[in-house]
């Protein structure tokens, strides 16, 4: 099986304005959204929009520099043993690993590589046991 595409992701300095933004073009979040750091919709087709906090992309990856612009695509994997697969396929490639295949305290196994241009692109599946 393929990886499917599954979710466009964006980085806000003010969650509360984005949020504000984006439900008046429709889109519906939880009446509390604007107190978390990570917040998703999902649209026609199951694609999901996420939304993260500069804060909370930092407490991930130290080196995120908030007011940069930042996106990605993430790709639904099968299992965690796909995301390693893929993963080491890119790399083999010769697209450079952002971040090595690890179980997520979120419940997913992830890894994240660079495309040609340069944009991050994840790699993840739902994890069982993340153990």
């Amino acid at each position: 099986m393929a990886p499917t595409f599954n979710a466009i992701g964006l980085a806000v300095a003010d969650l509360t304005a984005s949020l504000s933004f984006y439900r008046r073009l429709g889109l519906e979040f939880p009446a509390d959204a604007e107190r978390e750091t990570h917040v998703e919709a999902t649209v026609a087709g199951g694609i999901r929009l996420m939304w993260d906090t500069d804060a909370s992309l930092q407490s991930l990856d130290p080196d995120y520099q908030p007011g940069r612009s930042f996106g990605g695509w993430a790709f639904l994997c099968a299992d965690a043993a796909e995301v390693d697969r893929v993963h080491a396929d890119l790399l083999a490639a010769g697209h450079p690993s952002v971040k090595a295949p690890w179980n997520a305290p979120w419940g997913q196994r992830y890894a994240q590589v660079r495309d040609p241009d340069g944009y991050v692109v994840d790699l993840f599946a739902w994890n069982p046991s993340p153990e």
